[in-house]
């Protein structure tokens, strides 16, 4: 498996893919919805998933450009310890994080710190904080089509991988973005073409293939449409990248529940693409309810499942 990895790095350096990236990862909410009670020795020993992404990092609910879990005061990301050693426990075991700043709810830094050094500032915080090699940028509501907040954005983004470049690192950064029916709205391709006009490399374009609409009798296949066509604009977006380079650098996000569970037929396809990333939302709802719930839980997957199934299902992605 090993020598397997390293050829697949060298051609990916090779074809001017970034090799850095987490590959089968889910998300995780460590301080939300029982997250700060798992045990990531014993999920990791289970499932054979080493990879996780922690959501999310916020400014202040109330708008200021200082980074915290959630959005919360009190939550200063500054003077954390219980993530920290939830990351420390997951690398202890072999494994490693990503962090995404964003997702759909709170106030993302781009949209409240007022510079471009401020955002840099916020967003190093969080990477010293975790000594974080990959990050994530999730911009969706009202983040998606906030021209300033992407603008700060990008050209935060460039001078973070400046910063770790003159350093001797490597900073692989992602981007996450909702998508329609027929591939990345306008908005979304809007924001893609932001960073690359201000020259603030993506390694990794995330795509949310659930909750776009689609048909819910046939989700394998409408997934697969979705990120078709995906892939097709991505082509037009980046001309620099040939027909397996934009595969690479494209991820793949599910859920977890309902019609929207991560099937053997998406791993299989995401395999066969040789996509860079599967993901799933999340971690945290990977497991039976004990009871009624709503439609979309944060702590349970509303469907018939032993613990961690879904995590056993995205260990099939290599």
């Amino acid at each position: 498996m090993l020598a397997l990895r390293i050829a697949a790095c060298v051609l990916s350096v090779i074809s001017a893919v970034n090799c850095g990236g987490l590959r089968a990862a889910p998300y995780y909410m460590p301080l939300d919805n029982n997250g700060q009670d798992f045990d990531f020795s014993q999920i990791i020993k289970q499932t054979g998933v080493k990879q996780f992404i922690l959501a999310f990092p916020l400014a202040t609910d109330d708008g200021k450009c200082i980074p915290t879990w959630d959005g919360k005061a009190n939550l200063k990301i500054a003077d954390d310890t219980v993530v920290l050693g939830k990351v420390k426990q997951i690398r202890a075991s072999g494994g490693d994080v990503s962090v995404s700043f964003g997702g759909y709810n709170g106030v993302e830094l781009g949209h409240v710190c007022g510079d471009v050094n401020a955002l840099v500032n916020a967003y190093q915080t969080v990477i010293d904080k975790y000594s974080l090699t990959n990050v994530d940028f999730d911009i969706e509501g009202d983040d998606l089509g906030d021209v300033q907040g992407e603008t700060l954005r990008a050209k935060a983004i460039k001078v973070l991988k400046d910063n770790a470049k003159a350093k001797g690192k490597d900073l692989f950064v992602t981007l996450t973005l909702p998508s329609t029916t027929v591939g990345l709205s306008e908005l979304g391709k809007a924001e893609i073409k932001r960073t690359l006009d201000l020259g603030a490399h993506i390694d990794l374009y995330k795509i949310m293939a659930f909750d776009y609409g689609g048909p819910g009798a046939d989700q394998v296949n409408s997934v697969i449409t979705v990120m078709e066509d995906v892939h097709k604009q991505l082509k037009q977006l980046r001309p620099d990248l040939n027909e397996q380079q934009v595969y690479a650098s494209t991820g793949l996000i599910l859920m977890n529940g309902h019609t929207d569970q991560p099937s053997e037929k998406l791993i299989d396809y995401a395999n066969q693409k040789k996509l860079g990333r599967v993901s799933y939302w999340a971690l945290n709802r990977d497991r039976q309810c004990t009871g009624p719930v709503g439609w979309v839980n944060g702590t349970c997957s509303s469907v018939t499942q032993q613990p961690w199934d879904f995590t056993k299902t995205l260990a099939n992605f290599h």
